[in-house]
């Protein structure tokens, strides 16, 4: 069984692997790594990885393991990394603009909102964000800048509240949640490997194997369910092609035709649950 990040999640999954059974954790935060090993500590069942979910052959190349029976993706940012205000990830405290999720990387969100363009910024929060005053937003952060290095969270989100119009701020929740996700999304590289990442987990898997993905944007949701779709081989080429050659192969079945959501008691006791999706993949 591999997971990769929740921490939250492992203690289950170990309880039932530890009679006979190995769980593979993979995490690119070293820190969540150190809070599942202490949380996991009576379980011997247990290999911990640093390393990125994108990499998942690789992984289990070295070490020596051909496929394995189920794959929990677990995708976004953790509870872990948002309350401790030192990552950057919040717009609820004041910290320093980092967002990494992976620290030994030299990506941060202080390096992109200070010097990327104004307009690869307003693609990025547009994009990733789905913020329609991307525009304004960029524009804002660029002008500040020229004065003064953006280098905190607090600031960040100053400049993004003054860029919205007062009458749109309590329609979709804190009005610089947007541009957070977008940020963190690009730091992170989170969405462009995604597809692959799906195809590669399936791959890894062994027959009757299954790939659970749990997502919290509908960016994420979007992309794992045109990658199960894909997976499944339907074909993708332009209508009016006399025959297929986009090459799609069927590597299994979709089980959650509609996507697995919290209940109301999940969400009653934690909040943060409310925009999360499981979707399932059964391996071939």
């Amino acid at each position: 069984m591999v997971q990769y990040g929740g921490a939250g999640h492992s203690y289950n999954i170990a309880k039932r692997l530890s009679k006979n059974g190995l769980l593979i954790g993979i995490d690119r935060d070293k820190e969540a790594l150190e809070v599942a090993k202490k949380r996991l500590k009576e379980f011997q069942n247990i290999k911990y990885i640093h390393d990125n979910h994108d990499n998942i052959k690789k992984v289990i190349e070295k070490l020596n393991i051909d496929k394995v029976d189920g794959i929990l993706l677990d995708l976004g940012v953790s509870s872990y990394q948002i309350d401790e205000e030192t990552r950057g990830f919040t717009y609820m405290k004041d910290g320093p603009l980092d967002m990494r999720m992976d620290k030994t990387q030299d990506l941060t969100a202080e390096y992109i909102v200070n010097n990327y363009k104004e307009e690869e910024l307003a693609r990025i929060i547009y994009e990733y964000g789905e913020e329609k005053f991307s525009r304004r937003i960029a524009k804002n952060i660029y002008e500040y800048r020229k004065k003064e290095k953006i280098t905190t969270t607090t600031k960040l989100v100053e400049i993004i509240q003054k860029s919205i119009p007062k009458s749109h701020n309590d329609k979709q929740g804190h009005p610089a949640k947007r541009t957070f996700q977008a940020i963190r999304i690009e730091v992170n590289n989170e969405i462009k490997p995604l597809h692959d990442t799906v195809i590669n987990s399936i791959e890894a898997l062994n027959s009757k194997g299954r790939l659970c993905i749990i997502t919290f944007h509908s960016l994420e949701d979007r992309a794992v369910k045109q990658a199960y779709i894909e997976a499944t081989g339907k074909c993708t080429c332009p209508p009016g092609l006399p025959y297929c050659v986009c090459g799609q192969k069927n590597l299994g079945k979709i089980i959650t035709r509609k996507p697995i959501l919290p209940s109301d008691e999940e969400t009653k006791n934690n909040s943060r649950s409310k925009s999360a999706k499981l979707r399932v993949f059964e391996k071939s």
